[in-house]
């Protein structure tokens, strides 16, 4: 049995001060309850082999030795896993180890500047025990930290079941992120039917851009929250499967509303050229206008701009005003013609 820690020795990153910038955080747990808090590594060694307890452990943005100390020196992970814990993942994956499961899966956010962005999360689930990685900020561990701050004497029962919490928060931060990429979607659509402008189009594809990397990281995501949901591996108990199911129904849901977006950008792409396409060919039209209007009076000033001295036209009296007359009621009759077939 270890002894209680009072829970205000954890605090929030902010609130500690912007100098400590590494943290590895650990919590023993038994029967539901928190016992143990940021102990340090040597009892956590002796702690692992009392097989009433649980520990989980917290590395966020550790050193390299952190990385060696608790890795390789407590809970002698393979070196691989280790490898590919510290190395980043563009993708989810999962591996079974036989003893623990290894786990990559990624937090989505968009940043002040609307900016995509994944955060990768890097998880060990053993048998009585789960190490989370990750080398940024995440809200999910957060979280999860904070439910088991607020409530010590209900805490998850199993590594398994606290994994399960920690996916659960990371995916529902995917509905944020969804929503601000709807919004942005939204004021494209928008501006292209108030003022469509040349940088629209930058903005369209950029989006789908964005898009196409957040459903890159989901899809395969799914898949992994699937096999965990399908009971195929041991390190998660049978009764908590529904758990894993409703969390990828949750994820499935994301990607169905991700496939109405992108069908969304595409209709808004399709649009825009469309009143690209529109907006050429008024000025087409214009030139064209402008080009049969002066018809008449390009026909005639080619005519006798010749100037040959065998032209009666030339010397007859009054052929200015005649060829002028001509000219401006030809013009006035082409015009009222245009106006006629609604070309004008």
């Amino acid at each position: 049995m270890v002894s209680a820690i009072p829970l205000d020795k954890y605090a929030d990153p902010a609130e500690k001060g912007a100098e400590e910038k590494t943290m590895v955080r650990s919590f023993i747990f038994e029967q539901g309850k928190l016992v143990g808090e940021d102990i340090d590594l040597d009892a956590l060694r002796l702690i692992r082999a009392d097989p009433g307890l649980y520990v989980w452990v917290d590395l966020d943005r550790p050193t390299e030795a952190e990385v060696k100390q608790v890795l390789e020196g407590v809970f002698s992970f393979h070196p691989l896993a280790i490898e590919d814990c510290v190395s980043l993942s563009p993708l989810p994956k999962i591996e079974d180890y036989e003893d623990y499961l290894f786990m990559v899966v990624h937090g989505v956010d968009f940043s002040k500047e609307e900016q995509f962005s994944t955060t990768e999360l890097d998880i060990f689930l053993g048998k009585e025990f789960l190490v989370t990685y990750h080398t940024a900020a995440l809200r999910s561990p957060l979280a999860v930290i904070d439910r088991i701050k607020q409530n010590p004497n209900n805490c998850p029962r199993g590594p398994d079941r606290l994994a399960h919490s920690i996916i659960d928060f990371l995916v529902d931060h995917y509905r944020p992120a969804l929503e601000e990429l709807r919004q942005e979607i939204q004021e494209l659509e928008n501006d292209l039917f108030d003022a469509p402008s040349r940088d629209l189009a930058k903005d369209i594809l950029f989006a789908r851009k964005e898009l196409s990397q957040f459903r890159a990281i989901m899809r395969p995501q799914q898949e992994i929250i699937s096999r965990l949901a399908r009971g195929e591996f041991k390190m998660i108990r049978s009764h908590l499967l529904p758990y894993f199911r409703d969390v990828a129904d949750n994820i499935a849901r994301y990607d169905s509303d991700a496939v109405i977006y992108g069908d969304q950008l595409f209709l808004a792409f399709d649009v825009y050229l469309n009143r690209a396409q529109m907006g050429t060919n008024e000025v087409i039209k214009v030139l064209t206008i402008l080009t049969a209007v002066t018809t008449p009076i390009t026909v005639l000033g080619s005519w006798y701009g010749m100037n040959f001295h065998g032209m009666p036209e030339l010397s007859a009296p009054g052929g200015y005003w005649v060829a002028l007359i001509f000219t401006v009621v030809s013009t006035i009759v082409l015009m009222v013609y245009m106006r006629w077939k609604k070309w004008i």
